[in-house]
């Protein structure tokens, strides 16, 4: 282990933190949220159809070295030295978002599925048909690996490229094809690829597949026949904590790749979530909370999903969470920039949103792909309710933005009801949370106070204390990172509240059955 002696900065441990719509590389001191330097790059994403997503693999690997590389130029620039300075990577990244490979050559077989795509909705008609007696029961497999039945995870993403590309047909039957969701490519490929590359993913990750079990945290074999998928293609499951290989990428060989988790797991871990009953809400492209159930796995009646938090180490226990996940959060601002041309920047939507003294009465329901917990309804599409000849822009722009707030109440109810222990308040982290606007409609339309820590981006903090703790560089059960919080507390009355929350749900009604026709 390397001596922090003669560093400029001590020990550093560095973050790859790969999102759906950037990547960046962030390089902290070892046990604190202090950040040296960092650098962050946007992700093209590629629409073939409507409801299709998707990104380039190459380009999402292609983009996180480039932003390893121009973060080791600004810490030499600083007086920093890569080669001694780092003593661990750990890697955070979005989640259900499936890409297959070559195993011999490392090329892609297609592009990666984004998570946020729909385009399985049939393959889910498809495989709800094969469930025993008929039933089409989208929680069949629940029991197993705590979801539902949903376009959203990545066994459905698998069978569809199955189903519908040949080149990953034959590779299969060639014994050639790797899946892996993003994590796990950008690990083999940074420890070497085709070369010796290391396949694996993380328990985080490998929870949100649909094919592990949540209790013994391996591949289950009911869940891989009812997919019908082949066990040798998929990454090795290993804990979140632990050394999975040296990096083989030329500025960091031979550091440590040390640590995975998913990124809203990584998040609950940079808000130091770490003991049963504390939650966290991450505001980015979608939003999503996580619920901190310890040891404990809880089962949602009520649409939330039972997903491992995290595993620090592979003999330690499993910690358990229940999530719930709003589809559309910060990609309701871009829609209105970019299809409506209601803004110029996403920056503007708080100014915006402020020109008017309150939302008038418009209600904004984001459902351009269905609808996530906990309603979990595909066939809902996007509404705006309450316009009148009064309506202005802000008042789109201000309904946009509560709509999130909204949609964190709805899981908020379940979460309070299913776990038994009422919040007293919620930590958000996020791009979206430097909005202080937006933060106190939270507060408000929650009743509860929100804590936002001075450092909002704490997903990669959180893949940088697992990957240090794994080398005996971040004592995580004794050191707290805790940055000081901006407190917002409501300042609406509970009738206020209810009144509003009950006019959301009408036009929650309002956006269900479009595809279908029935109401």
């Amino acid at each position: 282990m390397s001596s922090s002696l003669g560093k400029k900065f001590g020990d550093l441990i560095g973050s790859i933190d790969e999102g759906t719509s950037s990547a960046r590389f962030i390089l902290f001191r070892a046990e604190t949220a202090e950040v040296v330097c960092f650098h962050q790059k946007e992700l093209r994403q590629i629409y073939p159809q409507e409801g299709w997503v998707e990104q380039e693999p190459h380009e999402i690997l292609g983009v996180v070295q480039e932003c390893i590389e121009r973060t080791l130029e600004k810490l030499r620039e600083l007086g920093g030295d890569p080669e001694h300075d780092i003593v661990a990577v750990g890697v955070t990244n979005q989640r259900e978002t499936t890409i297959v490979w070559d195993r011999t050559t490392g090329e892609p077989l297609y592009n990666a599925i984004v998570w946020l795509d729909m385009r399985t909705a049939s393959t889910v008609d498809q495989l709800l048909d094969t469930v025993p007696n008929k039933t089409k029961n989208k929680e069949y497999l629940k029991p197993i690996c705590g979801l539902p039945l949903s376009p959203y995870f990545s066994a459905v993403k698998l069978r569809w490229l199955m189903d519908n590309v040949p080149k990953v047909k034959a590779a299969i039957r060639g014994g050639q094809c790797l899946f892996g969701t993003v994590d796990s490519w950008l690990i083999w490929n940074l420890t070497g690829g085709p070369n010796g590359g290391v396949h694996v993913t993380d328990v985080s990750n490998a929870s949100r597949t649909m094919l592990m079990s949540l209790e013994s945290l391996h591949y289950d074999k009911t869940l891989l026949k009812f997919f019908d998928i082949p066990l040798e293609i998929l990454p090795a499951i290993r804990s979140s904590s632990e050394v999975y290989g040296p990096i083989a990428f030329a500025p960091l060989r031979g550091i440590p790749l040390a640590g995975c988790l998913g990124d809203q797991q990584s998040a609950l871990v940079g808000q130091e979530c770490l003991t049963r009953g504390k939650a966290k809400a991450t505001y980015g492209t979608g939003c999503f909370l996580l619920y901190n159930t310890g040891t404990a796995r809880i089962d949602s009646s009520h649409g939330l999903l039972t997903t491992v938090a995290y595993q620090l180490g592979p003999e330690s226990f499993p910690v358990y969470a229940l999530e719930g996940s709003v589809a559309v959060a910060g990609a309701a601002l871009g829609w209105l920039r970019d299809n409506m041309n209601l803004l110029a920047s996403v920056n503007e939507s708080e100014a915006l949103a402020r020109t008017v003294a309150n939302n008038g009465d418009v209600y904004f329901v984001p459902a351009f792909s269905g609808l996530y917990a906990p309603y979990w309804n595909q066939e809902a599409r996007g509404v705006i309710c309450g316009i009148t000849e009064e309506t202005k822009r802000g008042h789109i722009i201000r309904a946009a933005l509560e709509a999130i707030c909204f949609q964190v109440r709805d899981i908020l109810d379940v979460m309070n009801t299913e776990c038994g222990t009422p919040l007293l308040k919620l930590k958000v982290d996020g791009g979206m949370t430097v909005n202080d606007s937006m933060m106190q409609w939270q507060a408000d339309l929650i009743g509860l106070d929100i804590l936002r820590p001075t450092f909002v981006e704490t997903t990669a903090l959180g893949a940088a204390m697992v990957a240090g703790r794994a080398v005996g560089k971040w004592d995580i059960d004794n050191v707290s990172v805790e940055s000081s919080c901006k407190v917002f507390k409501p300042q609406i009355s509970e009738d206020e509240r209810d009144m509003r929350y009950s006019k959301w749900k009408m036009a929650i009604e309002r956006s269900f059955g479009w595809e279908s026709n029935t109401l």
